[in-house]
């Protein structure tokens, strides 16, 4: 019984996840594409959000040239084929992607609440040099509290690559607490500026205007595809802590509760495909240089063009 048990919590998340991931990499893919070209050749102005935004999709494209192999992995039942090296590299872009996604998500909603909440803050005069150093900055911390996943052999006897085990080092306990902190604090400082807007907007009598139902659902849309993304991977780690502290062993590849940590990441790989949406969303900049290049393709004349004869056949 008990050998039957473990054949099935094997492959649940090997037998879950492929088709799922397959799917995120194949619309992650050409979304982030789009959003690079659209970002490097079309974008006629920048400003910081701008900016911010155009990080976002740096840290998706890591996600993005990792996640085939993850793929690939859970394929095979989890078995890693790739070496040591590449699955500490891999993680380290995984890791680096989930950091640095939820860094300029927030950058990006703090970047709306000092806009409507503080117009006259000096914030809102930097300039795109002054941006860009933020970004560097941003990326200098993710890159650096990372670093662990670098230093630490990751590959298990069993050919697992995972950054969790029995006995992790000093730097893996870092990663542990990083991924903790990490979602809380944004969580927190994500929700305080959707509310915040909210009552300055209605304190204004804004809410009911164009641009302040945008600013509205901007930030709604980042904390909706924050929580998302990044909660459930969260939740499991609690569950999995609790069931620890009754004495049952939740770290066993084998075991029922690490199984479904592993496809919770599933919602965190997600953010990847989301994040097009809060680029639509978030800049007016972006949503016209991206309705200019859709535009030059001809695929919207297509449209209409056909939509038109089916409704003069109609008639």
């Amino acid at each position: 019984m008990t050998s039957n048990n473990t054949t099935h919590h094997i492959k649940l998340d090997s037998s879950i996840l492929p088709p799922v991931l397959i799917v995120e990499f194949l619309l992650g893919l050409p979304g982030n594409a789009m959003a690079l070209w659209v970002f490097g050749k079309k974008m006629k102005s920048w400003r910081v959000n701008v900016m911010f935004l155009f990080n976002l999709v740096l840290s998706d494209v890591l996600l993005i040239l990792g996640l085939p192999f993850r793929i690939d992995s859970y394929l095979r039942d989890e078995t890693w084929i790739f070496g040591d090296a590449w699955c500490r590299i891999n993680l380290f872009m995984l890791a680096v992607n989930r950091s640095a996604s939820i860094a300029f998500m927030t950058a990006v909603a703090f970047d709306r609440y000092f806009k409507v909440v503080h117009p006259h803050h000096v914030i809102n005069h930097m300039n795109l040099k002054q941006a860009t150093l933020i970004a560097c900055f941003i990326w200098g911390v993710v890159i650096g509290l990372r670093t662990p996943l670098l230093a630490n052999n990751l590959l298990s006897n069993t050919s697992h690559c995972r950054s969790f085990s029995e006995s992790p080092s000093l730097g893996i306990r870092l990663h542990y607490a990083v991924f903790i902190f990490e979602f809380f604090v944004p969580l927190i400082l994500l929700v305080f500026c959707s509310v915040r807007i909210a009552c300055i907007l209605h304190s204004r009598r804004m809410d009911k205007g164009k641009r302040g139902q945008k600013a509205i659902r901007t930030v709604l849309i980042i904390v909706g595809v924050f929580i998302f993304c990044f909660s459930p991977s969260v939740a499991t780690v609690f569950i999995g802590l609790y069931l620890k502290s009754l004495g049952k062993d939740v770290s066993n590849p084998e075991n029922l509760m690490s199984q479904w940590f592993q496809i919770s990441l599933a919602f965190t790989y997600l953010n990847s495909a989301l994040d097009p949406v809060i680029y639509c969303f978030s800049s007016s900049i972006f949503r016209n240089a991206l309705k200019r290049t859709i535009n030059r393709t001809g695929f919207l004349q297509l449209q209409l063009s056909r939509r038109d004869s089916m409704q003069s056949g109609n008639d």
